[in-house]
């Protein structure tokens, strides 16, 4: 199935590349080039440069990123490293690099997060930025935002008899939920501490929230997963009945005819992008933003909603299919400065309340 699935990405892309768009056009007549990074005979007016080295940084899943990749490969000649793991993991080793960066872009993960972690990030306006959704850039540049990506309740239909169907994020408490919630650590998840920050905005902020959190946190029975990778799959897999993940990793399943579903909290929900950013200090900053404007392109953009039913970011992006408009789901107050300037203060609580100290 993933073979399968891989095949349609790169044609899709290859598809819509030929046709260019935007600021991605240079350079996609050389495709057949590979990625040697050779200049064509006529290079064309304005075109980015081609050819160097790129070292991303991701959480994202891998058939996000593979196709992706490489048809950035293809048009740029620029070869490009990956370094795979979680929001929380990743993030740290900038940090930890900051005298020294080793990477030049950090793609996806939580806009809060990356913001939480911006003196480690090189502010950077995209030359795509006017075809942007207001609601979704930095005012400060210091991210690129990439997909939009609300939250949900999923649900397996083979656990979860007809009716039964928790409806709020309140639902969550009910005793025959006990240890059947799949939830992952906000620690090592950007997205899960969104998720996290999401339900303290639905349930009242302050002590009102974090009260809620210890009764959900209670009723996930000690099972905080490792990654969000591990809640859609398990939920799937009927390891769990219910899970707590991304709408569009649920919107897969449902797409691929896994008998799950999808909920939206009655209380509301979030839609807070995940973005880009390049790393302070970046040896090879020309190509990371190269990669920046790439990844809001049109065709990128039209991708991610085609194939990975994530919703773009750009001002003239098609309504998604089988889904609801953005302006139909209901959305918290998501305070995101408070997510931002207290994640490490709010992960460090999270963890105290899953080991019994508060």
């Amino acid at each position: 199935m993933k073979k399968a699935v891989s095949g349609i990405l790169a044609s899709l892309l290859l598809a819509v590349s030929i046709t260019g768009c935007g600021s991605q056009q240079a350079g996609g007549e050389n495709k057949s080039e590979g990625t040697g990074g050779q200049q064509p005979a006529a290079p064309q007016q304005a075109a980015p440069q081609k050819g160097g080295k790129l070292t991303l940084y991701s959480p994202n899943a891998a058939e996000v990123n593979n196709p992706i990749i490489k048809e950035f490969q293809e048009r740029t000649g620029i070869e490009v490293q990956l370094i795979s793991g979680g929001t929380g993991e990743l993030l740290k080793r900038v940090q930890a690099e900051a005298q020294n960066p080793l990477g030049d872009v950090f793609w996806a993960g939580g806009a809060d997060s990356l913001e939480a972690y911006k003196k480690y990030f090189e502010p950077y306006k995209t030359k795509e930025y006017d075809n942007l959704s207001p609601q979704y850039v930095d005012k400060n540049n210091v991210w690129t935002p990439f997909a939009a990506l609300p939250m949900i309740i999923m649900y397996n239909k083979e656990l979860v008899k007809p009716g039964e169907e928790p409806k709020s994020w309140n639902d969550l408490l009910d005793a025959k939920w006990k240890g059947k919630i799949a939830f992952a650590d906000p620690a090592k998840s950007g997205s899960s501490y969104t998720q996290l920050v999401t339900m303290l905005a639905a349930n009242g902020k302050d002590e009102v929230g974090w009260d809620f959190v210890k009764k959900f946190v209670k009723n996930l029975d000690g099972k905080v997963l490792s990654g969000s990778g591990l809640v859609y799959k398990g939920v799937a897999d009927k390891e769990f009945a219910l899970g707590v993940t991304l709408e569009e990793a649920a919107q897969r399943y449902v797409e691929g005819g896994a008998k799950v579903g999808i909920i939206y909290p009655s209380e509301g929900t979030s839609a807070v992008p995940d973005g880009a950013a390049v790393i302070k200090g970046a040896k090879n900053m020309e190509q990371a933003k190269q990669f920046i404007d790439f990844l809001v392109g049109k065709d990128v953009q039209t991708l991610i909603q085609k194939e990975f039913k994530r919703r773009s970011v750009r001002k003239d992006a098609e309504t998604m299919q089988g889904l609801p408009q953005t302006k139909d789901i209901k959305l918290v107050e998501y305070d995101f400065d408070f997510a931002a300037s207290r994640k490490d203060e709010n992960i460090k609580r999270f963890g105290k309340i899953v080991t019994g100290q508060e």
